[in-house]
């Protein structure tokens, strides 16, 4: 069978969700290399949390494998039994992986996993791909690498938070891979040192770019004058992204006397009854409803709106493997403030921004005064976090290394 050289999968779970615009953009820089790229995906996202305005055209797109109709189960099932190699490469690779669970990681999931990826390897070599890239290293890499166990058809994974929050069988999911895509240069370090021997030898940095020629003003960026001082934040409501500190920071500057308001894109996992929930009463607790907006899940072209309207971006992530809602508002030449942890020090550092520790409300109160009060250094910030982004964390970065490995 002849494969077209530049046809591959591209794997990643519950899409399309709130936080995959970068995915979005790096399908089209895909596609604008030539490669042409059938989406996958384990299964659908929450209802609430899509709001993307390519959404619905991405979700017709995609091919999901979780749940499989019976009449697809019948055939997965057919598919693991038809062939007596297969057969025996499929339950090899599941004993193998099975002795390198976690606790509390179930053998008989990862035996449905694995069915999962004889049906995938099916699909993708019936349409003559050889290549598959995830986005995820946790159970979509367990079903990319069973479709690599029993059809061959190589894959590859970006790794995008350290790799001790993505469950077990790291060592298989790494060692049979054809390359990895690690977004920072720490990230990197800690799979170094975790997973060295087990590694694939191509492994390459690439972050999570962001579509310069999209993300830029209309207008000139203005620091605040005489106006109250508007405040954004963009991310998934949840508690990691430190949404309390943010809160209690806001509750601080403006018992200062610095009238500030707070504007946060972004919804919980589960669609607003979640950690949405505290959020509000946390709100109500310390009376600064008046001056703070739930947006929700809203659009990337929402997110621009909000970028150019506002005078300063905060994150207060307890720890941030990099950030793409950071470069996009450095993009948008908005000053950013948020946490030292993870990979932030690689956008912000040299002042580019301003950095803060994890948890620490009050400091960040001081950094969004500052920059509510001092025009120079706003002004400042806002040039250079454009020149950065726009020299060293473009989209096209990761394409161009998919591109080249898979052709």
């Amino acid at each position: 069978m002849s494969y077209t050289s530049k046809k591959i999968g591209y794997l990643v779970p519950e899409f399309p969700g709130q936080t995959h615009n970068f995915f979005w953009r790096e399908i089209g820089a895909l596609k604008d290399l030539g490669v042409d790229v059938q989406l996958y995906s384990t299964r659908r996202p929450p209802q609430g949390i899509q709001s993307t305005t390519w959404g619905r055209q991405a979700s017709s797109q995609t091919v999901y494998l979780h749940p499989l109709s019976p009449f697809e189960m019948l055939r997965a099932v057919w598919i693991f039994a038809s062939s007596p190699t297969r057969t025996i490469n499929a339950l090899t690779a599941w004993r193998d992986s099975s002795s390198k669970l976690l606790k509390g990681e179930s053998k008989a999931r990862l035996f449905a996993l694995m069915i999962l990826g004889l049906w995938l390897g099916h699909h993708l070599k019936k349409n003559r791909m050889k290549h598959l890239h995830v986005h995820s290293c946790a159970d979509a890499a367990n079903i990319a690498m069973f479709a690599h166990r029993t059809f061959g058809v190589s894959y590859s994974m970006t790794l995008h938070n350290p790799i001790s929050i993505w469950g077990g069988n790291q060592e298989n999911k790494w060692k049979h891979a054809l390359f990895g895509i690690i977004i920072t240069n720490w990230i990197k370090k800690d799979l170094d040192l975790k997973l060295g021997p087990h590694l694939p030898k191509a492994l390459y940095l690439a972050p999570m770019g962001v579509d310069v020629a999209k993300f830029q003003r209309t207008v000139a960026y203005v620091p605040r004058g005489n106006e109250e001082l508007r405040v954004f934040s963009c991310a998934r409501l949840n508690p990691a992204k430190g949404f309390s500190v943010l809160l209690n920071s806001i509750a601080l500057v403006n018992r200062s006397g610095l009238q500030a308001t707070l504007t946060i894109a972004g919804e919980d996992d589960e669609g607003g009854t979640g950690y949405r929930k505290e959020i509000e009463q946390l709100i109500d607790a310390l009376k600064i409803k008046d001056c703070v907006n739930l947006l929700g899940s809203v659009s990337e072209e929402r997110v621009k709106q909000e970028l150019e309207h506002s005078h300063v971006f905060v994150l207060a992530s307890h720890e941030e493997p990099l950030g793409v809602a950071i470069m996009e508002a450095m993009s948008m030449e908005v000053p950013v403030i948020s946490t030292n942890a993870g990979g932030v020090p690689d956008l912000l550092g040299n002042d580019h921004g301003i950095m803060v520790p994890p948890g620490d409300a009050s400091a960040l109160a001081e950094a969004i005064s500052l920059i509510g009060q001092n025009q120079e250094k706003a002004k400042a910030l806002s040039i250079k976090g454009r020149a950065l982004i726009s020299e060293k964390y473009h989209h096209q970065l990761s394409a161009r290394i998919i591109s080249s490995q898979t052709g």
